[in-house]
Formats: structure tokens, C-alpha cells, sequence
């Protein structure tokens, strides 16, 4: 949504062997429409973004900067999510192969 600045729902899938983050469209499908390689990665939350509407994403936006320095902002669904999303990804960050 960064890049394009319209928001999509997907499906998202994290592993830790390898540590990807690989997102899917949730319609359906086997493939992933694309993948975040996470070893090394930074999670962060993100309290406010430029070009958003306060309403659309209120204290649940976070941001993942891959070590290839790749920024993806990601929006879950309420602020708990959002918690449990960054110390999940956070941990395979650390421990993922």
C-alpha cells in the first residue's frame, strides 16, 4: 500500500525455515503473490503515516525494513494484532533460518 497508496487485503503466512513472510491474496490460490525475507529485519510499530487517513489506521499500521533496506507497512486488523504481529516477526527476525 506504501508504494501505491491504496491498501489490499491479503493473507499473510510467516515461517521460520526459511524466515519469510509470504503473503497470498485471500480470494484463494495456492501461490503466494510475493514473499518478505525476514532474517535481519527490523519490525517496527508506526504510529502515523503521510497520505492516511487517521480513522483507517488507527495504532494498527507497523513496518518491516528488510536488510536489504525495504520498507513494507502493513495493517492489522486492531493494535493486539498488531502486538502479536511484530514479536512474532521479531522472533523470527532473531531465530529463523
Amino acid at each position: 500500500g506504501h508504494r501505491r497508496k491504496n491498501w489490499k487485503v491479503r493473507k499473510f503466512v510467516l515461517r521460520d525455515d526459511p524466515a519469510y513472510l509470504h503473503y497470498y491474496d485471500p480470494a484463494g490460490g495456492e501461490e503466494p503473490l510475493g514473499a518478505i525475507h525476514l532474517r535481519g529485519c527490523v519490525v517496527t510499530a508506526v504510529e502515523d503515516m503521510p497520505d492516511t487517513k487517521k480513522y483507517d489506521v488507527d495504532n494498527s499500521l507497523f513496518e518491516i525494513i528488510t536488510a536489504n533496506e525495504i520498507h513494507y507497512y502493513l495493517q492489522a486488523a486492531s493494535s493486539t494484532e498488531r502486538s502479536e504481529w511484530i514479536k512474532a516477526i521479531q522472533t523470527v527476525a532473531r531465530t529463523g533460518k
